[in-house]
């Protein structure tokens, strides 16, 4: 048996900005990650201003050619009056937010993590979770190869794969019984910056601008029924961009190629409450949010940062009961409001209700006139609570 300050089961970037930032800290750090090899996911993140900041603080911000900027973000719902355009220059920030590749970042942050020296087992699976009085026990399988790690304080940044070896947590479910069809498109003007934001009765439709401003490419993540993107999946890409364009209406432009296609279901889940006895939750294993607004992957650095700054200002027991009692209480405002804010956003327009479709362009109208309340939505996807 080994033992360490902090163990963190999951070495994604969640997981692994945890541990940069805990770095200096005087703490010993050490992460279990299931995955063996270089990350593949083909998903695409959208980082926010706030995010950056984190990564950057952790030296972990990719360099502007990994990244692709957001500048201004076009909302807008079908078949309605109302549209608003959010803008960088009225939150005075750069760019309200980052394109990259999941994977691109997970290598970053697995230099970082070599870089730093932080022991890392790869391929490593929990067994067993047992909590003693002064520290936590976490039993692993590395290939057939048995261990365990004992630690004052240890952080599930897993994605919910060891919630349930977690006594007295509850797990808070919603089946939007929606699925996000996702891929590469390319349209026929340039993107110079702008992310396009689409509400219709069948769900939300975004597309994220990618390369530099002078190339039309943009990450798709379309969310209708699971029998409908069933259907799309199986079109040919000429097929495919005509419903495309049906659905989305060529405001950014006319689309011109779709890449390789995939799918995955939409769910919320909440786990409450997020600490237990020497064991704190972060990130997906926390909270996994509808993709709208792009608030989940945001959140869940932001669950790092609060859950670093509180260690390294803890005393010598960094897994005692006021050190997790605080770091819920950080995180309750914004979980809470960013769990309502997606969850509201995806019924109010997921609905084609007359009285319904005009507030919602009353709302977007209002959005686009009144430049207090643009910046303050502006800021709160930026920057959270």
């Amino acid at each position: 048996m080994t033992a360490t300050d902090i163990l963190i089961v999951g070495a994604g970037p969640v997981g692994a900005a945890l541990a940069l930032l805990l770095k200096d800290s005087g703490r010993t750090v050490r992460l279990l990650e299931a995955r063996a090899g270089a990350a593949t996911d083909g998903r695409t993140l959208a980082l926010s201003h706030g995010s950056r900041l984190i990564l950057e603080s952790c030296d972990a911000w990719p360099d502007a050619t990994a990244t692709t900027p957001i500048t201004h973000i076009h909302v807008s719902h079908k078949g309605a009056f109302g549209r608003s355009v959010l803008s960088a220059d009225e939150c005075e920030v750069p760019a309200l937010g980052y394109v990259i590749a999941y994977s691109t970042l997970q290598a970053i942050m697995d230099d970082r993590l070599a870089a730093a020296g932080i022991e890392v087992s790869r391929g490593a699976k929990v067994d067993d979770i047992a909590v003693g009085n002064a520290n936590i026990r976490t039993g692993y399988r590395l290939g057939e190869t048995p261990g365990s790690v004992e630690a004052r304080l240890l952080v599930l940044a897993d994605g919910g794969a060891n919630l349930n070896r977690v006594p007295g947590l509850t797990l808070t479910e919603r089946d939007y019984g929606q699925t996000a069809l996702v891929g590469q498109v390319e349209l026929d003007q340039p993107h110079q910056g702008m992310a396009w934001e689409r509400f219709t009765p069948d769900g939300p439709a975004a597309l994220l601008p990618k390369g530099s401003a002078r190339e039309g490419r943009y990450s798709l993540v379309w969310t209708t029924a699971p029998e409908a993107v069933a259907q799309l999946l199986a079109l040919e890409p000429s097929a495919f961009l005509e419903r495309l364009t049906r659905h989305f209406g060529e405001r950014a432009g006319r689309f011109i190629s779709v890449g390789k296609r995939a799918s995955f279901p939409l769910r919320l889940r909440v786990a409450t409450p997020r600490v237990a006895e020497r064991i704190a939750v972060v990130g997906a294993a926390a909270q996994t949010l509808h993709p709208v607004a792009g608030q989940g992957f945001n959140m869940g650095l932001r669950d790092a940062a609060d859950l670093a700054r509180l260690v390294i200002g803890a005393g010598e027991d960094v897994g005692a009961a006021t050190v997790l009692a605080a770091f819920a209480a950080a995180r309750a405002a914004d979980t809470r409001l960013g769990v309502r804010f997606t969850d509201s956003l995806v019924d109010l327009f997921s609905t084609d209700h007359p009285v319904l479709t005009v507030g919602r362009g009353l709302g977007l109208a209002a959005l686009d006139v009144l430049p207090p309340l643009r910046r303050a939505l502006a800021r709160r996807m930026v920057y959270g609570r």
